[in-house]
């Protein structure tokens, strides 16, 4: 489907893919209708509705979620399961019984098996537990595949679901209790960059290697799904490729200009050794690959990074 003059509504907007999304469609001319928690709880049923009256979508691209670090997880576990059942079970639904023509919706790969093999493979999404400890959150995002099949089989309702694999990018979230590793990162070595810090220590040997795909392109994916793929089978967003903490690290230090020395402790352990996502499916029904480099990515995050610091970062 073309999204040329179509109705667009994004959930989500206001948070991290969802502003890279804004980006992206603003890029290629589509005008849209952008809304954040701040003006519709889509856990009640009301509220939802009413998003569905007032803008009466056309296209949707459901971003949002209730989400949070491994300490949120464990200590919120039944929020975070109520809150994201709720939200997609009832925004699929009256997706389809307002007449919206396409949803596209997006899920972390956390909701894969723990012991899925690397490359994950998208066939592996049932063939085990996810995580324990995000397992609640994960779970719950895990069913609008179900949801989506359902819809598709019963009322012919399509709604497709992509997993963006490691996101990172401009607007992320640099909280040290909920970041993931590469903001986190960024970080850490600029404020000891600012803070003079003769040397900083990582755990492990910095031999594990993941898969990282820079924000714009993740969003420019699913973007391309949203126009010609009509499937409720999942596609991986992704690199296909991946690279080890050690260069992840060693890159981030010198696009920041840390000086200082980094330690690496051996004696701690290093975590899986490898995790990356396959990215077959993606290249043969989307015909999309990824170009934005790890460094490239990573320059132009820690050039935003710097260009809104401290005041314009989410501490």
């Amino acid at each position: 489907m073309s999204l040329s003059g179509k109705r667009i509504l994004i959930t989500g907007a206001t948070g991290f893919l969802g502003t890279h999304l804004r980006e992206a469609l603003s890029d290629q001319g589509h005008t849209f209708t952008g809304l954040g928690s701040q003006d519709y709880e889509l856990t009640n049923q009301l509220a939802v509705e009413k998003m569905f009256e007032e803008h009466n979508p056309e296209v949707l691209f459901h971003f949002a979620g209730y989400s949070g670090g491994i300490k949120t997880n464990k200590e919120r576990p039944a929020e975070f399961f109520q809150r994201n059942i709720l939200m997609n079970t009832l925004t699929l639904d009256a997706a389809h019984r307002h007449g919206v023509e396409k949803m596209v919706c997006v899920m972390g790969g956390c909701s894969y098996p723990a012991t899925a093999p690397s490359p994950i493979k998208e066939e592996e999404m049932w063939n085990g537990f996810p995580q324990f400890e995000s397992a609640p959150y994960s779970t719950a995002k895990k069913m609008l595949l179900i949801a989506s099949e359902s819809y598709r089989r019963q009322y012919g309702f399509n709604s497709i679901v992509m997993i963006p694999g490691n996101v990172y990018g401009p607007y992320d979230n640099y909280n040290l209790n909920d970041s993931h590793v590469i903001p986190a990162l960024i970080r850490k070595i600029y404020e000891a960059k600012l803070n003079n810090t003769p040397e900083l220590r990582m755990w492990g040997t910095g031999k594990p290697t993941r898969d990282f795909i820079y924000a714009r392109d993740a969003v420019d994916g699913v973007v391309k799904a949203a126009e010609i793929y009509d499937s409720s089978e999942p596609i991986n967003i992704s690199t296909g490729g991946t690279v080890s903490i050690r260069e992840l690290v060693e890159t981030t230090v010198e696009l920041t200009g840390f000086a200082g020395e980094i330690i690496w402790e051996t004696d701690k352990p290093d975590g899986q050794m490898y995790k990356g996502f396959a990215a077959d499916r993606m290249h043969e029904r989307l015909g999309f690959h990824a170009e934005t480099s790890l460094r490239d990515g990573l320059n132009k995050t820690i050039d935003w990074f710097k260009a809104n610091y401290p005041d314009g970062i989410r501490l």
